[in-house]
């Protein structure tokens, strides 16, 4: 393979021919099999400047990875320069006490420093994800429904963007391109650089509430998600919450849900028990500095795994029979899965305050988010749980409206319908204006070709 021109590129450039390429491609293709042509690590935004001018330049495609939790891998591709920022990761409170972030910081960076000067956040659940590209999503979290999406606290943004020039973008500067990034910004518009967020509130101590079931049967499974239904009718919005059914092959069928409830533990479980079932879910509850609930749900998490899966949103009540057609869904698992699941994110409170055009999050009047996964250990059964989602995608699909940006689902058709609903069409103009060569084009990017 002929060596290519690096010059022009600055920051740690790794290619097929360093040394840690390697090291770096088994990192990346544990669970997703890309293969990059150049890799660069950017420390200063004249790093990512330089590789987008150096990408034009050789006509090589680009991906963003900040902190690499895409799930259908999009911060990687074969053949691409993937411009890495998870180096830029300095946070400041600024003299107006808003913190300013860099592009690669991650929820539990973001986290710790809010945490130690007694402040909450609205922030992901994963610890390693990127706190960009979760906010761009709009993002979703165990605060969403007390202090709002992880767009809605965003006041401000820098990003690089095809010509290499620094853009702001707040309510009065470029206000369209903010809007839009708050939202739909994730790798359409440019290379976020930084991100100023509003603080909320100093808050001492959450309600770390925890749900299960061990060896819930399909039955149980089926009456949990018509409580849940019914709950969140008239949810305090102080309470956010998921809660997964799901079949493993360590448990079997059971049921798990988690959530921070901003008030004192007697009120988190009477809150609560509509769902515990007549005492058939237990209830743990614990009162812990903010930091601490965080840390609590970081524990669970494991390091990596492989996966497909998606997140549809839910306007309505299910009958009878649908809760029974989607709890079925999971009672077999694919060749090689570990774990089946379906998975409820509590919207409402604070999220459907907004009006559904005033950021590009378009779905903030949906009851809740659903999500259906399939998770498998050997990458040679890959093809098998790929198309046990394939199978079940459509019903899900059916019963709900649209889907979660940060929740991807590469087979979607008509995916900006999809993902911005009618906010698409604007969505197509800003990208235009902003990216009016599609520099920053990738798979389901902002499309504005005509159908």
């Amino acid at each position: 393979m002929k060596k290519l021109n690096l010059k022009g590129l600055t920051g740690e450039v790794v290619t097929r021919f360093s040394p840690q390429y390697e090291e770096t491609r088994q990192e990346w293709n544990r669970a997703v099999q890309k293969f990059p042509l150049v890799i660069v690590y950017c420390s200063t935004v004249d790093d990512v400047r330089n590789a987008i001018l150096w990408a034009r330049k050789h006509e090589v495609k680009i991906r963003i990875r900040s902190g690499g939790h895409h799930h259908e891998g999009y911060s990687v591709g074969n053949g691409v320069i993937v411009i890495d920022i998870s180096r830029m990761d300095g946070i400041v409170l600024n003299n107006n006490e808003q913190l300013k972030i860099q592009g690669g910081v991650k929820n539990e960076q973001l986290y710790e420093f809010a945490g130690s000067l007694g402040y909450p956040f609205p922030g992901g659940t994963g610890p390693t994800a990127g706190v960009s590209g979760y906010t761009l999503g709009g993002g979703w979290g165990f605060s969403s429904r007390y202090l709002g999406l992880g767009c809605d606290s965003l006041i401000e943004l820098e990003l690089v963007d095809y010509t290499g020039r620094i853009l702001k973008a707040n309510q009065q500067v470029n206000p369209d391109l903010f809007w839009a990034c708050r939202g739909a910004g994730g790798g359409n518009f440019g290379v976020v650089v930084s991100m100023t967020f509003a603080l909320p509130e100093p808050v001492e101590n959450v309600s770390f509430v925890e749900i299960y079931a061990p060896k819930a049967d399909a039955k149980l499974q089926e009456t949990f998600l018509n409580a849940w239904q019914y709950w969140l009718e008239d949810l305090d919005e102080r309470m956010t919450a998921n809660a997964s059914l799901y079949n493993s092959l360590e448990e079997g069928t059971a049921i798990y849900g988690r959530g921070f409830f901003y008030g004192p533990p007697e009120e988190a479980a009477k809150v609560m028990e509509p769902l515990l079932i007549n005492g058939k879910i237990q209830l743990f509850v614990r009162y812990l500095p903010f930091m601490e609930a965080v840390r609590a749900v970081d524990a669970t998490y494991p390091e990596y795994e492989r996966f497909k899966s998606t997140g549809r949103f839910v306007y309505r009540k299910f009958s009878e029979r649908e809760i029974r057609n989607l709890v079925g869904l999971i009672q077999k698992r694919a060749e090689g899965s570990i774990f089946a699941g379906l998975t409820v994110y509590a919207l409402g409170g604070k999220v459907s305050d907004v009006n559904p055009f005033e950021t590009a999050f378009f779905y903030r009047q949906a009851d809740y988010i659903l999500g259906i996964q399939t998770i498998w250990e050997d990458p040679g059964l890959e093809p098998e749980n790929i198309q046990w989602m394939k199978k079940r995608f459509p019903y899900v699909k059916s019963i709900t409206k649209g889907s979660f940006v940060n929740f991807p689902y590469s087979p979607l058709r008509h995916y900006e319908k999809a993902y911005f609903g009618w906010n698409a069409p604007r969505l197509k103009k800003v990208n235009k204006k902003y990216d009016p060569y599609n520099v920053f084009s990738f798979p389901q990017g902002i499309n504005r070709a005509p159908r």
